[in-house]
């Protein structure tokens, strides 16, 4: 099989599963699509090739888009894998894969080592606000001229036009962070 014939056969799959998962019959969806139940059949069989706008269609009457009819089927849609960088000690776990409306992610973040400024000795600033809460270790929190900690259990939010950094004191500690998006290039992609 090629990679279109297995994306062919995968829409049509998640065409009739969500189909009966509502718990229409051919009849019913054929006339919510304004198709004959016999093409919708053909379609779903794979004797009749799907046109675009017949796409549009049939995802509108679903209640789901095109792209998650053709999206493909991999692990990458189970299975969140860390990302290490070992310079700046950390590894994250993006929880969240797609934009929020609010432009919010969430990631899991191991520190390993303490907060740093930056060459110059400056804290870095960004649009918006972060949160985070301490799964385990204590984390030490610079914001402006105050060190604050934080531990287990507890949890921060701050401004982040204050100057902040954050990091790992006396050991490992893991985090579960909400970022805006100018939070997740600042702290995750610098």
């Amino acid at each position: 099989m090629t990679q279109d014939s297995d994306i062919d056969q995968l829409v049509r799959q998640r065409i009739r599963a969500l189909r009966v998962t509502r718990g229409w019959s051919l009849d019913e969806m054929a006339e919510r699509c304004f198709f004959s139940a016999s093409t919708l059949s053909r379609m779903e069989t794979g004797h009749r090739r799907i046109g675009l706008d017949q796409l549009a269609t049939i995802a509108r009457v679903l209640g789901t888009s095109i792209d998650h009819l053709v999206e493909p089927e991999d692990d990458r849609d189970v299975v969140i894998r860390p990302h290490r960088d070992e310079a700046r000690g950390m590894t994250t776990w993006q929880l969240t894969r797609d934009q929020s409306p609010s432009g919010l992610k969430v990631s899991r973040i191991l520190l390993t080592q303490p907060p740093r400024r930056g060459k110059d000795g400056t804290l870095p600033v960004h649009p918006g606000h972060d949160w985070f809460t301490v799964v385990s270790g204590t984390v030490i929190l610079l914001l402006g001229e105050r060190a604050i900690r934080v531990e287990a259990g507890q949890a921060a939010e701050f401004s982040t036009m204050v100057p902040h950094a954050f990091g790992a004191d006396g050991g490992p500690a893991e985090i579960i962070a909400i970022l805006d998006p100018d939070g997740e290039r600042s702290h995750l992609h610098p």
